[in-house]
C-alpha cells in the first residue's frame, strides 16, 4: 500500500503463459475461510470456493486472473479494520493498480462480487482508479447511511451490530483465525451510532455518482430490502457512466450470482470491456428484471429500456379509516377517491409483552416478534384483474403524535383469496413480503433537488420534532418492488411503529420512541396516499 503496509492476497491464474485481464475483490471476509456452498447452488463445492466472490475454477479456465484480497486488519492482513472507509477504498485503489501493473496482467481489471465485495466496488470507483475498466456491483448498498446504518434515519440494530460482532468472533475465536491481533478492533459500530445524523462523517462512505464513470452492470435484488436494493437503483439511475446496464433478480443473496444465468451474464459483460469481445451484451435494452407473479419460483425475465418503466401508470391508493374493522382487523381501505371529509385512525406507539414496556431493556431490541399486532392497516378490494407493480414506490402520508416523535414502518403484502400472505424467498432464505419502507418523522426534510415525485430523498441533517397532536405531512420512500397481484388479491399496506412481518434480520433500534399515541390522518387537504407504479399489461 502507499503507506507501506502489507496486504495479503491469493492470485489464481491459467496455466499457460500470457497477459490475462484481472477480476479482483477485496474484503474482510477472510479470503482462507473456505465456503461449503449448499447442494442446490449450480456451482459445486471446491477448494477454492469462498463466500460471495467468483469461483476460480470457472473464471481461471475461461482466460481470467483472480485477485482475492484480505482488507486491511482481517484475515491474514495485518492492520485496523474499518469496512466501508474512504481508507480501505485507498487499499483497493492500490491493490488495483497492483494487479494491473503484473506481468501477467493486460493491465485492465474489473470487479465482481458480492455484498461486501459489491459495496466497496462503489466506493472504490469514486477515487477511479487508472486500471479499472468494468465492474459489477452485485447486491451492493451504495450509502452506508441511507442503505445501511439507518433506514428513513431509524438505526438498522439487528443487522449492523450482528454483522460486525459476528465477523469479529470468526477473527478472533473461528477457525481460521485472523493473523491481525487488532481485527475489528476498532469502535465501529459506537461510531455508527454516534454519527446519527447524515454529515462529513459518511465522506468516503458513499458513492460519489457525479465522479463514477467506469462501465458498470448493477445487480440488484427484489428480496434486498432492507439493506442492498436501493444501492444497485441509485446506482444505475444516478451513475456518471455512459455504459450502464440494471439487472434485478430474486431469491437468495447467492444462487443467482452462482447460477449458469447469473455467470453468464456476469461473463459476457467482463469479455465485452477487459478482452474487447463483442458478445451483443451492449446492443441488448440496459434493464432486465425477474417478474415476479406471488411465490418462490413463479417469475420471469423481461428486458425493458429504462428506470422506471416509461409506461408506468402512477397510481394512487389513497387510506380511508373505517370506524369498523375489516378482515385481520385492518383498520380501513386503499381506494381510487380520496375521503371527501378529515378523517383519522390512532394507535399506540408502545405494545405490551410479557415484560411489560421497558425502552432500556435491553429485550425491547432484540425480540420484536414477542410483541402483537400493532399500527394500522389498509388494504384493496379483492383485484379485479392481474395487476403488475414494477419500481420505486411512496407512502404520502399526513401523521401526528402526542409525543416528540414517531417512527413510521411501511410494509407492502400480497394477501391471497383466503386471507394469507404470499410471501416471497428472501436474501437469508426467510420469508419476506413485497415490499417495505421507513422514516422517523422528525427527519422528514426533503432535498429539493433530489427528491422525485416516486422517490423521495431525505437530507437527515437535523431534527424537526413534532408539536402535540399537531399533524405534519411525511413521505416514505418504499424500497424498489415488483410483484403482479393476482386477480382476487388484495394490496395490504401495514403501517407500524416497530419492524413488521418479515423484517428479520434488517430489524431496528425504535425504542425510545415506542411511548404515546400516533395517528394517521385521511381525507380533504390532508389526504394519505400510498404511490405505485402500476404496469398497464401489453
Amino acid at each position: 500500500m502507499r503507506d507501506g503496509a502489507r496486504l495479503k492476497a491469493d492470485v489464481f491464474r491459467p496455466r499457460s503463459g500470457g497477459r490475462f485481464p484481472v477480476i479482483a475483490s477485496l474484503a474482510a471476509y477472510m479470503k482462507d475461510k473456505l465456503w461449503v456452498p449448499p447442494p442446490d447452488l449450480e456451482e459445486k463445492p471446491n477448494p477454492y470456493m469462498n463466500w460471495e466472490t467468483p469461483n476460480p475454477l470457472w473464471w481461471v479456465p475461461r482466460g481470467y486472473a483472480l485477485v482475492r484480497i484480505d482488507s486491511r486488519g482481517s484475515g491474514k492482513s495485518p492492520g485496523l479494520t474499518d469496512p466501508w472507509s474512504a481508507s480501505e477504498s485507498r487499499d483497493y485503489y492500490d491493490g488495483i493498480e497492483w494487479a494491473g501493473r503484473q506481468s501477467w496482467s493486460n493491465g485492465r481489471v474489473g470487479l465482481n462480487g458480492i455484498s461486501y465485495f459489491a459495496m466497496v466496488q462503489w466506493l472504490v470507483a469514486n477515487l477511479k482508479p487508472p486500471s479499472l475498466k468494468a465492474m459489477i456491483p452485485w447486491e451492493g448498498a451504495a450509502d452506508m447511511y441511507r442503505d445501511f446504518g439507518y433506514h428513513g434515519g431509524i438505526f438498522s440494530f439487528g443487522f449492523v451490530v450482528n454483522w460486525y460482532n459476528n465477523h469479529m468472533a470468526h477473527h478472533l475465536l473461528g477457525k481460521p483465525q485472523a493473523s491481525a491481533p487488532d481485527a475489528f478492533s476498532k469502535p465501529w459500530v459506537w461510531e455508527y451510532m454516534r454519527h446519527n445524523l447524515d454529515s462529513d462523517w459518511y465522506h468516503g462512505r458513499r458513492a460519489d455518482w457525479d465522479r463514477i464513470d467506469v462501465p458498470l452492470y448493477s445487480a440488484g435484488n427484489w428480496s434486498g430490502m432492507g439493506l442492498h436494493l436501493r444501492g444497485n437503483v441509485e446506482g444505475y439511475a444516478r451513475a456518471a457512466s455512459r455504459h450502464k446496464k440494471l439487472r434485478i433478480h430474486a431469491g437468495t443473496h447467492y444462487h443467482p450470482f452462482y447460477s449458469n444465468e447469473g455467470r453468464m451474464d456476469q461473463l459476457r459483460f467482463l469479455d465485452y470491456w477487459l478482452k474487447g469481445i463483442d458478445t451483443g451484451i451492449m446492443r441488448e435494452p440496459p434493464v432486465k428484471l425477474l417478474i415476479r407473479k406471488g411465490g418462490h419460483g413463479n417469475y420471469a425475465w423481461r428486458a425493458e429500456n429504462e428506470w422506471p418503466l416509461a409506461r408506468t401508470r402512477w397510481t394512487k391508493f389513497y387510506l380511508m379509516p373505517d370506524a369498523r374493522p375489516g378482515r385481520d382487523g385492518a383498520e380501513g381501505g386503499l381506494a381510487a377517491e380520496a375521503p371527501r371529509k378529515r378523517t383519522s385512525v390512532s394507535y399506540p406507539a408502545s405494545g405490551m409483552t410479557k415484560a411489560g414496556v421497558a425502552s432500556a431493556s435491553w429485550t425491547s431490541t432484540a425480540l420484536a416478534g414477542s410483541l402483537p399486532r400493532m399500527g394500522v392497516s389498509f388494504e384493496t378490494a379483492p383485484l379485479e384483474c392481474d395487476t403488475e407493480v414494477t419500481g420505486p414506490a411512496v407512502l404520502v402520508l399526513w401523521v401526528s403524535s402526542s409525543t416528540e416523535d414517531m417512527d413510521i414502518f411501511a410494509t407492502i403484502r400480497n394477501i391471497d383469496p383466503d386471507g394469507a400472505d404470499v410471501f416471497e424467498l428472501g436474501q437469508q432464505s426467510q420469508p419476506v413480503p413485497v415490499a417495505k419502507g421507513w422514516l422517523r418523522a422528525s427527519q422528514r426534510k426533503l432535498d429539493a433537488g433530489l427528491t422525485l415525485p416516486y422517490r423521495p430523498y431525505h437530507v437527515h441533517d437535523e431534527r424537526q420534532w413534532l408539536k402535540s397532536g399537531e399533524p405534519v405531512k411525511v413521505e416514505v420512500e418504499i424500497w424498489p418492488t415488483c410483484m403482479v397481484f393476482r386477480k382476487g388479491h388484495r394490496i395490504r399496506l401495514d403501517i407500524q411503529p416497530r419492524d413488521g412481518t418479515g423484517s428479520a434480520p434488517y430489524t431496528h433500534y425504535s425504542a425510545d420512541y415506542n411511548s404515546g399515541t400516533n395517528t394517521v390522518h385521511a381525507g380533504a387537504s390532508r389526504a394519505s396516499y400510498l404511490l405505485l407504479p402500476v404496469i398497464p399489461a401489453r
